[in-house]
C-alpha cells in the first residue's frame, strides 16, 4: 500500500488531505505539533528539528510527503522573523532533505502572497516579488523544495472551509485560530457586523478542492509550481457578502472598508489572484468559484459546529 505522510494534519488543509488520501487508498500518516490530532495515525513532530524529521521520514519511508505546515499569521511573522524562518524555511529544508534521502515525492504548500499584487491573475511563470516577511519565507522555501528530485509547489489563496479543531478555539502552531469563512459565519450567527476590505483581491480556495489537487500532485509525474486556487477573483468584502447570501444572513451585516482604514502590520498585495488553467489541465480537475465553494460548505454544515 502507498504511504502518504501529511505534515500538519490538524490544520484545515492537512485534515482535508488526510480524508482525501484515505478515500484514494493511501495509508495516511499525519503529524501534529501544537494541537493533538483527531486522527488515529498521527504523531507529534516539529519539522524545524532536523534530526527528528530525518529519523521520522527514514523510518516511515513514505511514497510521498505533503507539507501543509507553516507559520502563516502574516502580521506576526513581520515582527518574529527568526520564528517564521525556523518553521517556514528551515522546516521545509529539513523535509526536502529527508525526501531526497528516501527518494519520495514532496508536495509543498506555498501562497499567492509571493506576488506583489500589482498585476493580478498571475500564472506560474510570472516573477514573484514578496511584499512582507511571511511571503519571503515561503518563496525561499519554494526555492529549496525545487532542489529535490521529485517535487511540486502548490500556491493557493485565502484557504477556507470547515475544520472542527478550529471551532474549538484550541490554538495551532500556524499562528491563526480560524479561517476567514468560519470567522465570518461566527460573526453572522451572533448578528454582529463584519468589516472587510474592498480593495484587496484574491482567489478564495475551498480546502476540500485544494486537498484533491494536492493528492493529485502526489501522482503527477511533472515537477514544478502549480497554482491551485479558486476560480474567482474577489475582494474580502465580496467574499463575505457571498457567504452571507448563501447561508441566508443579512448582507447589511457586512460593511466594506478600504485597506487604508484597516490597519495591518504587513502590507498586503492589492491583487494576488491566480490563474489556474495550467494546474487544471495538468491535473485533470476543476477549481471551484467562490460561490460554488461556499455552497459546498453549506451542504457540509450538518454536524459541523461553529462557536
Amino acid at each position: 500500500m502507498r504511504t502518504l505522510l501529511v505534515i500538519g494534519a490538524t490544520g484545515l488543509v492537512g485534515s482535508k488531505v488526510c480524508v482525501t488520501a484515505q478515500e484514494k487508498g493511501y495509508k495516511t500518516v499525519g503529524t501534529h505539533n501544537a494541537r493533538t490530532s483527531l486522527l488515529p495515525q498521527s504523531q507529534k513532530l516539529d519539522i524545524a528539528d532536523a534530526d527528528a524529521t530525518h529519523k521520522f521520514v527514514a523510518a516511515l519511508k513514505p511514497t510521498a510527503i505533503i507539507n501543509t505546515a507553516a507559520l502563516h499569521n502574516v502580521d506576526y511573522c513581520e515582527s518574529h522573523h527568526q520564528e517564521a524562518n525556523r518553521v517556514n524555511v528551515e522546516g521545509a529544508a529539513n523535509l526536502a532533505d529527508a525526501a531526497s534521502e528516501t527518494s519520495c515525492r514532496l508536495v509543498h504548500l506555498s501562497t499567492d502572497y509571493v506576488f506583489d499584487g500589482k498585476k493580478g491573475h498571475y500564472n506560474e511563470f510570472d516573477a514573484p516579488n514578496p511584499l512582507h516577511y511571511y511571503a519571503w519565507t515561503k518563496l525561499e522555501a519554494e526555492k529549496i523544495v525545487a532542489q529535490t528530485p521529485s517535487y511540486a509547489v502548490a500556491r493557493p489563496s485565502v484557504i477556507y472551509g470547515w475544520n472542527k479543531l478550529e471551532s474549538t478555539g484550541i490554538p495551532s502552531s500556524s499562528g491563526k485560530t480560524i479561517n476567514f469563512a468560519m470567522f465570518v459565519l461566527v460573526k453572522l450567527r451572533k448578528g454582529e457586523t463584519i468589516t472587510a476590505v474592498r480593495d484587496q483581491y484574491s482567489s478564495p480556495t475551498l480546502a476540500d478542492n485544494l486537498a484533491d489537487a494536492l493528492v493529485r500532485l502526489v501522482e503527477c509525474p511533472e515537477n514544478g509550481v502549480f497554482h491551485t486556487a479558486g476560480r474567482s477573483c474577489v475582494s474580502r468584502y465580496e467574499f463575505a457578502l457571498k457567504i452571507a447570501d448563501v447561508f441566508g444572513y443579512s448582507p447589511g451585516l457586512v460593511e466594506p472598508v478600504s485597506s487604508s482604514d484597516f490597519k495591518q502590520v504587513a502590507e498586503r498585495p492589492k491583487n494576488s489572484c491566480l490563474s489556474v488553467d495550467r494546474a487544471e489541465k495538468t491535473l485533470g480537475m476543476r477549481f471551484m468559484t467562490a460561490e460554488e465553494g461556499i455552497r459546498i460548505m453549506k451542504t457540509q454544515e450538518v454536524g459541523e459546529d461553529v462557536a
